[in-house]
């Protein structure tokens, strides 16, 4: 059993990524993991699609906030709040209409919505997960990173250059805002890694932007035979080397104390880092290097 929250505080957690990485996969395990542990955990999904909260509740849909307050006008906690697997309460921020409006607006109308209705105190929370998409940081994505909402941020990424590229720009937001009380950089999770490179190139980006890497999550069967279940690893497959992998990620989240501001790449020289490690895996392709000499 790991510490639960310090003085009443509730430990408010933003897992930001790329669409397509793993971040909902990512975010769903460790929230399901947290309540294994012992903690009274709510998942918030802040990505239009609706759908982060899935794997918690056997692959189904639950109402959104911007779609029951466009219905409604006014929503109480049993309208937007649902139990899924293990006792986690889930909640999916919606998105407005196709083709109008901005889609971080649901983020927006959420967190005041939560707020209004004091569901986190009512509820007995100890940890709110918010997985929020990534790939642009505009205003309603950087709601929990620049309202210091939630006080850490975590990214999720894979050695491929445009999972990078959305880490690097959630970074420069980080940055932005973390000289007025925005929340600052936990660490990156290293997602899909399985080759020898992918680690060198997470691991070198990690140490170019001042950050760290805090779990390495290798790409499974696991995952996919869980999620055709609409389950977790943790609730499929709880004895999995995969759930393993999860639960030793979601204590390190728990326990994280200290967060930081990092220091992105400017683009070009994103760029150039980029290039040189597309040179370096060249050489390995045509033999001129061992994979070991390159990494």
């Amino acid at each position: 059993m790991v510490n639960k929250k310090k003085n009443g505080e509730i430990k408010q957690i933003a897992i930001y990524g790329k669409g397509g990485i793993g971040k909902s996969t990512t975010s769903s395990n460790i929230s399901a993991a947290l309540t294994k542990l012992g903690y009274k955990v709510m998942q918030v999904g802040c990505d239009p699609k609706s759908d982060s909260t899935n794997t918690l509740r056997d692959g189904r849909y639950i109402p959104t906030v911007l779609d029951t307050l466009r219905g409604k006008g006014k929503v109480t906690a049993g309208e937007i709040v649902f139990k899924g697997f293990n006792g986690v309460y889930c909640v999916e921020a919606g998105g407005p209409a196709p083709g109008v409006g901005c889609a971080g607006r649901g983020i927006i109308t959420a967190v005041e919505q939560l707020k209004q209705l004091r569901v986190f105190e009512d509820l007995g929370i100890d940890m709110v997960i918010y997985d929020v998409l990534g790939d642009v940081v505009c205003g309603g994505f950087a709601v929990p990173i620049r309202e210091g909402i939630a006080r850490h941020v975590f990214t999720v990424t894979s050695s491929d250059f445009m999972a990078i590229y959305a880490a690097n720009n959630l970074f420069a937001g980080i940055q932005k805002y973390s000289s007025s009380g925005g929340a600052l950089l936990g660490g990156v999770i290293a997602n899909s890694i399985n080759a020898p490179y992918s680690r060198s190139i997470v691991n070198d980006f990690a140490k170019r932007t001042a950050t760290r890497v805090v779990e390495y999550i290798p790409r499974s069967v696991s995952v996919t035979q869980a999620e055709l279940q609409g389950k977790t690893v943790i609730e499929a497959s709880p004895d999995s080397e995969q759930a393993g992998v999860y639960l030793k990620l979601a204590e390190k989240v728990a326990n994280h104390a200290e967060s930081r501001t990092p220091s992105p790449l400017p683009i070009e020289e994103l760029h150039q880092w980029a290039a040189g490690w597309a040179a370096e895996l060249l050489k390995v392709q045509t033999g001129q290097v061992g994979i070991s000499d390159a990494i």
